[in-house]
């Protein structure tokens, strides 16, 4: 976890109230409130990262033997950031150990098992699937975005879902609307006929 210089400030001045305690500001109390605020956001999201990182484990070992080359790139990278390994691991391992990087993996997970059995012999109980102590830094291999629950739905001032307005309903077609009366030809009007030529004028025939 990386401080900025003020937050390292605020750091100081609240380490040096604590071992020589004096008048304190208020302008010093909100500035360490905001720092607990900030460091407890960064562990819870670092907890959502390690829970997304042991479960995205577990579903490549699921899908072994097609996934071996992710599942122990990932497990090498879990492993770094303090994992203990489980029983399906070792399980898993011992079936790829024909794979050089698996058989590293194997001794490394049995020295770790062997080292769990001898903590809870000596009355240090560590469950077999410890989550990892410190947050682990996203690996190249694996970078990705990663979705907060409740999305923008969680962001402040954002109204929750039931109190939103609802869209209008949208009006139900009539079946006039569906189905069109189907409109008639119309019939082409028919020429009219020419009129008949005026009677020529009778002339009188001379007598």
């Amino acid at each position: 976890m990386a401080f900025s210089a003020e937050e390292l400030r605020v750091l100081r001045r609240a380490l040096a109230l604590a071992l020589h305690p004096s008048p304190v500001r208020d302008e010093d109390v909100q500035d360490c409130l905001r720092l607990a605020e900030s460091v407890d956001e960064a562990a819870r999201e670092g907890a959502r990262l390690r829970a997304f990182l042991v479960a995205d484990l577990a579903r490549y070992r699921a899908a072994l033997p097609g996934t071996a080359s992710g599942y122990l790139a990932l497990l090498d990278d879990v492993l770094s950031g303090g994992y203990q390994p489980t029983a399906d691991d070792l399980a898993a391992l011992r079936a790829l150990r024909g794979n050089p990087t698996a058989a590293a993996l194997l001794d490394r997970c049995r020295t770790l098992a062997e080292r769990a059995v001898r903590a809870r012999l000596a009355g240090r109980a560590v469950p077999v699937s410890a989550p990892l102590p410190a947050p682990l830094p996203i690996p190249a291999s694996r970078a990705r975005l990663l979705a907060l629950p409740g999305g923008l739905d969680a962001a402040p001032g954002s109204k929750p879902p039931s109190e939103r307005p609802a869209a209008p309903p949208r009006p139900v077609p009539t079946p006039a609307e569906v189905f069109p009366p189907k409109r008639r030809p119309e019939t082409p009007e028919r020429p009219a006929a020419p009129a008949a030529p005026a009677d020529p004028p009778h002339q009188l025939a001379a007598g």
